[in-house]
């Protein structure tokens, strides 16, 4: 009888709560939350979609058809050769030079970053806690403040215009330090540190072999926050570089725009500048659909077991 009233009472509940909209089972949909949602993703997603339409559009059609649809002839392909070929194919050349520092600065940058962070949540050494206050401080600090007397630096080691100018001061990411070290802290247990000294492993074999590989998920994160930075700078190597020959993506195509404004020159720059912006959004999102992986797989390999 008891297990019967028991069994009874667990269905009546069940029941009123289905009643009430609550159950566990489904949960509750906030129909307001649900038009917020939906009014960001739009906010977000507008100017791709305005990106994709404009660069389907000859440089005519950009003034004189609605912004948000499409032309009676798409001129994607003529637009995409005028990219790669306006200027002798300059545009090839900042897209190199764009992959070069990005992807020199973001691993480089992570695995500092890492390497700081580790040792800051790992490690016990006179002046840390001064050290990595300092670190957060700097986060405070825009880059931009820090543009002109990087320029002074590099101006007086002869070190303008050179691709070193733009891929030195990416190096330095304050937040990746302290994202890291705060991901290290739980990541890596002490007991898996403890263990591998006592099987004869030296600090650098634990770090590469052991720290290294719980650590990924946040080293792909930093690699990706560096890479996304240093991929969409333009004030930097505007005040480092003077060569055109050096230029990425982002100061090459303002460069576009500026002479495109000023009327001169025979070129549709405008739907040049548009499409290439297109394509220099292509590898970010290529990257991050690669690397997102890491995120959704590894975060508990070779993990303590409870």
């Amino acid at each position: 009888m008891t297990a019967t009233t028991a069994e009874r009472a667990r269905r009546d509940s069940g029941e009123r709560k289905v009643h009430h909209g609550w159950s566990t089972d489904h949960p509750r949909r906030s129909v307001l939350l649900t038009v917020l949602m939906i009014c960001a993703l739009l906010y977000f997603l507008l100017p791709l979609y305005w990106l994709v339409v404009a660069s389907t559009k000859s440089n005519a059609d950009l003034f004189s058809s609605f912004g948000l649809w499409f032309a009676e002839r798409n001129s994607f392909v003529a637009n995409l050769r005028a990219v790669f070929t306006s200027y002798d194919g300059v545009f090839l050349l900042w897209l190199r030079n764009t992959v070069v520092y990005a992807v020199v600065s973001s691993v480089g940058a992570a695995f500092l970053a890492t390497a700081a962070g580790y040792a800051f949540a790992k490690y016990r050494f006179p002046g840390r806690d001064a050290i990595f206050s300092s670190i957060l401080g700097a986060i405070m600090v825009p880059t931009t403040a820090l543009a002109v007397p990087t320029y002074l630096l590099f101006a007086k080691i002869s070190l303008t215009n050179t691709p070193w100018a733009v891929i030195l001061p990416s190096l330095v990411t304050p937040f990746g330090v302290y994202l890291m070290r705060v991901y290290a802290a739980d990541a890596v247990d002490d007991s898996l540190i403890e263990a591998a000294r006592v099987d004869g492993a030296g600090e650098m074999r634990i770090f590469f072999r052991v720290a290294l590989r719980l650590l990924t998920p946040g080293v792909i994160t930093v690699l990706l926050f560096t890479l996304v930075a240093t991929w969409n700078n333009y004030f930097l190597p505007l005040i480092m570089l003077n060569s055109s020959e050096l230029y990425p993506l982002t100061v090459g195509l303002a460069q576009w725009q500026s002479t495109a404004a000023a009327g001169s020159g025979s070129q549709p720059l405008f739907s040049s500048v548009i499409t290439g912006s297109l394509v220099s959004v292509v590898p970010l999102m290529v990257a991050f659909l690669f690397l997102q992986r890491f995120w959704q797989s590894g975060l508990s390999t070779g993990g303590v077991k409870g």
